[in-house]
């Protein structure tokens, strides 16, 4: 059986952002497509699809990921290139990151992080010495991680950069690398992080608009003030279900991007710490199968967890931090919660790989 504790904070997410997502997007689709319940009724058919993805996952042995990790990631660059290619993939608010499958999307940039996880996982396992003490075991990965990034930001995906390189940063790390090769190389990501950043006006109108968003609050601060109103409107214990004044139309993205800050005009502090706490809980839950796959001699399994604990905690904190003000607005899901077929199926299989894992280390399984 799968560890209960995993399940159920999975699910309870699931759950919270099923009623998140019903309670702030029905005024919308009901102007956009006429029908109240357009987008629970799809996010219903996403959780059924994330959900059988998710199981069938869980059936597949670790070794089966272990040994086609770079599958895996030639298909995940693979559509970060059909994406750009005009005509193939979709355009949303001047960027190129789905591409249509008849009534659906796909964003290949969730399913990047996926597969970056698995491919560094697999690559830390076969190259462990090279990883750990020489600068080629780590500069390899690092020349995959950079082909991804500049794929992702020629969508431009800012959002998912940081998240994939973060999470790629942050395993290689946790394998053991050289401090002075982490260092060297960090400094230069750091770099040309800021250098993307003053690159595009775009961002640097972002960067001005978060540092103080009431100083334009009717352009450049618009989604930042108004998110914050929101949680200002929450105070302690919310304006209750369904009872939001921001998702009519005041808070752009409400149900994506910035179901959170819903969420929490409506269920106030108390509910934002409840939702928070799960995160911690869930979070926590898979460092801690990580370690146990660690001293049970599952290193791929151990690097698979800590991907996705990094994958899970960024995601969280750069939503939350955005939708509070806390970090520069950038457009990110948040993992379980916000609406979006593609993060919710990737989320639930990363979910099952990690319960996967755990049944291994559980029931002593062995690497082939």
């Amino acid at each position: 059986m799968p560890d209960a504790g995993i399940l159920l904070l999975g699910v309870a997410l699931m759950l919270v952002g099923l009623v998140a997502i019903s309670s702030a997007s029905i005024e919308y689709a009901d102007i956009n497509y006429k029908s109240t319940w357009f987008h629970t009724i799809r996010h219903l058919i996403y959780m059924a699809l994330a959900l059988s993805a998710a199981f069938v996952v869980y059936r597949i042995p670790l070794q089966f990921w272990e040994q086609t990790g770079w599958i895996w990631l030639f298909i995940a660059l693979a559509l970060l290139i059909l994406v750009l290619i005009p005509g193939v993939g979709r355009e949303v608010n001047g960027s190129q990151r789905w591409l249509p499958l008849g009534p659906f999307t796909l964003q290949p940039s969730e399913f990047a992080k996926l597969a970056m996880v698995v491919y560094l996982a697999g690559y830390m396992v076969r190259r462990e010495h090279e990883v750990r003490h020489e600068w080629q075991g780590f500069l390899k990965p690092m020349a995959v991680l950079f082909a991804a990034t500049l794929l992702l930001m020629v969508e431009p995906d800012f959002g998912a950069t940081v998240i994939v390189a973060g999470s790629a940063f942050g395993m290689l790390f946790l394998a053991g690398v050289k401090l002075g090769h982490f260092m060297v190389v960090g400094a230069g990501a750091l770099g040309a992080l800021l250098v993307l950043v003053v690159s595009e006006p775009y961002r640097v109108k972002r960067l001005t608009a978060y540092t103080d968003p009431w100083a334009d609050p009717y352009d450049t601060g618009f989604q930042l003030t108004q998110s914050l109103i929101a949680f200002g409107r929450g105070e302690w214990f919310g304006v209750g279900l369904g009872n939001s004044v921001q998702k009519l139309f005041y808070l752009p993205e409400a149900h994506t991007d910035f179901v959170f800050s819903i969420w929490a005009e409506e269920t106030g502090f108390i509910g934002a710490l409840a939702v928070i706490l799960l995160y911690v809980a869930l979070i926590g839950r898979i460092l801690w199968v990580g370690r146990a796959a660690q001293l049970g001699s599952q290193p791929f399994g151990a690097y698979v967890c800590y991907g996705v604990a990094l994958v899970f905690s960024g995601q969280a904190f750069v939503n939350m931090g955005v939708s509070s003000g806390l970090l520069p607005t950038k457009g990110l899901t948040l993992p379980f919660v916000s609406y979006g077929g593609t993060s919710l199926i990737v989320c639930c299989v990363m979910l099952a790989l990690v319960l996967r894992i755990d049944h291994s280390v559980r029931h002593g399984e062995v690497r082939s």
